[in-house]
């Protein structure tokens, strides 16, 4: 094989999914997240059917076929719930936000979901789920992740478990609430992934909370 020509192909290649994700400006948010996935599955297509002896036509087919699925949309039903979870949410310290990638992200801080020490939920954050659990009624293409995570404060046997221990239980509401298990991931990070200085009181509570994660792939179903 021409090594020239198949680095002329992928440079090819990425040129067009660069000049897709250009055009993404004038798209809606959903045709923006889906052609986003598209374009970044033809690319890895193209990779795949030169590493594979296919050709690049077959290879895009398959990746872009691939991005189509893995690739998240920000539809009208997302943005709705992320306004109706801002004002459901406001005055509780939940930060409510749309990710780079197109999911729906809550960050509950620790003072209004679990006790120090416990993966017991407080009331406060069941005020908050009752309302995210009535937004996902009948959305069959939704997808959840639930990550605990903790402060600096105490050792990885006692932060890890907890960390995981406390998604659990956001996850077990939900599912008591009928939101179904297998739409659910959950993962514990301990103090892994701050996003303060675990050095100060005020750094450490920003550190100590759970994410939940709300995604709608392009694959419906």
């Amino acid at each position: 094989m021409n090594h020239n020509h198949t680095t002329r192909t992928l440079i090819a290649g990425f040129a067009a999914a660069s000049l897709l994700l250009a055009g993404c400006e004038s798209m809606s948010p959903t045709q923006k997240g889906t052609a986003v996935g598209a374009g970044a599955g033809a690319g890895v297509g193209a990779v795949i059917g030169k590493a594979t002896g296919g050709s690049t036509g077959t290879g895009a087919v398959v990746g872009g076929a691939i991005g189509a699925v893995v690739g998240n949309i920000w539809s009208k039903r997302q943005e709705e719930r992320r306004v109706a979870m801002e004002q459901a949410t406001k005055g509780t310290g939940v930060e409510v936000t749309r990710t780079p990638d197109n999911q729906l992200k809550l960050n509950v801080p620790n003072d209004i979901s679990f006790d120090v020490n416990s993966a017991t939920i407080k009331p406060e954050l069941r005020a908050v789920l009752d309302p995210f659990v009535g937004s996902l009624q009948g959305d069959t293409a939704v997808r959840l992740s639930i990550v605990g995570h903790t402060d600096s404060t105490g050792s990885d046997s006692i932060n890890n478990p907890l960390s995981l221990e406390r998604a659990h239980s956001v996850r077990d509401y939900l599912t008591s609430r009928g939101v179904s298990s297998s739409r659910i991931e959950t993962a514990g990070r301990g103090e892994r992934e701050p996003i303060a200085d675990n050095g100060s009181d005020s750094g450490r509570a920003k550190n100590r909370r759970v994410e939940i994660y709300l995604r709608e792939t392009g694959q419906q179903g």
